[in-house]
Parts: C-alpha cells; sequence; structure tokens
C-alpha cells in the first residue's frame, strides 16, 4: 500500500479474525485487509481462505498497490481459486 491512507478504505472499518498456521498450529491475528500473515512461531506464511480484498472490489486498487503488484496478487487469487 501506498504510505499514508489507502483512497479506497474510506468508510471501511478492519475487523481481526485469529488463524491457525496450518504447519505448526500457532494462532495469528489476520486483519480483513491483509491476504497472508507470517507466522511468528514457524515463519511460515498463512493465507485467507479465498477472503476478498480490496483489489477484487475497489476501483483504484491497480492505482493502490501499483501495476505490477496489482497483477501479481490478482494472478495469486487466480491460481488459488484453481486448487
Amino acid at each position: 500500500m501506498l504510505a499514508g491512507k489507502c483512497p479506497g478504505s474510506e468508510g471501511r472499518n478492519l475487523t481481526i479474525d485469529l488463524v491457525k498456521c496450518p504447519h505448526c498450529g500457532e494462532e495469528e491475528e489476520i486483519f480483513s485487509n491483509e491476504l497472508r500473515v507470517k507466522c511468528h512461531k514457524c515463519g511460515e506464511y498463512i493465507y485467507k481462505d479465498n477472503m476478498p480484498s480490496c483489489i477484487d472490489w475497489c476501483a483504484k486498487a491497480k492505482e493502490c498497490v501499483g501495476a505490477e503488484k496489482y497483477e501479481q496478487l490478482r494472478g495469486f487469487k487466480e491460481q488459488e481459486s484453481k486448487t
């Protein structure tokens, strides 16, 4: 995200969920605007279960994260939906 405030987040409230690491079982916090977090115990990434992110609904997502990151995230989401 760009430094400062995300232009597509006005009026949105973030939530926090607890997710279990599939590698070691440790619980980690993940915000509603995150796709993944790194487990503090084993260092592996914990991914959200196919949750929509700002790249799915925000008209300014490509501008906010940059074209290269946007395409990378879109590719990740497409690959994730095939599994």
